[in-house]
Parts: C-alpha cells; sequence; structure tokens
C-alpha cells in the first residue's frame, strides 16, 4: 500500500497522509457498494486493501451525512474525500491511480467486475 501512497502523492500533490486517508475511503467505498464475492476477491489480490478499508471506517463529518441523505453513492464518497480537501480533479486523479493499481495486482477483468457493478463508478476510471 506505500507504493500505492506514493504514486497518488507524487501525480497529485497531496500529502502522503491525505492520500492513505483517500485510499482508504474509495476501497471502503468499494467494500459497501459492490459484489462482495468480487470486491474479496480483489482485496485478496492488492496487498493492504482490506487493512486501508478497515481504517477508513464507517465515520464521517457534516459534509459526509449531508451527502448521504441527499443519496450516499458516490454522492458520499465524493462528501468524504472533499472533507480532506480534495478537489474533483484531485478526487479524480486518486480514484484512476487507485484502479490503475488495483489492475497491476489484480487484472483487468476483476477490477472490471467490481467498477462495472457501481453505476457512475466510470468517472473515476
Amino acid at each position: 500500500m506505500d507504493e500505492l501512497i506514493a504514486r497518488i502523492a507524487a501525480a497529485t500533490g497531496v500529502e502522503p497522509d491525505v492520500a492513505r486517508q483517500a485510499t482508504g475511503l474509495i476501497l471502503a467505498f468499494l467494500r459497501k457498494e459492490g459484489p462482495q464475492a468480487e470486491v474479496e476477491e480483489l482485496f485478496t489480490s492488492v496487498p493492504g486493501a482490506s487493512e486501508a478499508a478497515d481504517a477508513a471506517g464507517d465515520g464521517g463529518g457534516v459534509l459526509s451525512g449531508f451527502a448521504g441523505m441527499i443519496g450516499g453513492g458516490l454522492m458520499g464518497l465524493a462528501g468524504r474525500l472533499g472533507e480532506l480537501g480534495l478537489g474533483m480533479s484531485q478526487m479524480q486523479a486518486i480514484g484512476k491511480e487507485v484502479f490503475a493499481y488495483a489492475r497491476e495486482k489484480a487484472g483487468d477483468e476483476r477490477v472490471g467486475q467490481v467498477a462495472a457493478a457501481i453505476p457512475g463508478l466510470s468517472q473515476f476510471l
């Protein structure tokens, strides 16, 4: 996971701690919204994914609570990432890095199965 965090920080200019938190939030979102069997297979192939998702937890601040009231899903994820001070372009760049790394570790097919099952996720790929 440290390799991924370093890649995200280099590609986006965000601090490594923010990159770590954002990665955890994205992985926790996949665990919550994606098809369980496929997500678990993906997490098995990506070292540290389960731990990162666990560290992100299910808590949230005011913005994420509001986002959850108006739909949750990607809107909720965007709210939580926004709480980290990330703009939409940074969110998309981080998402692309997370999914590129996942493809390297788990393969296109496995990542594609998870992504296809979550409406709207393609904007982060």
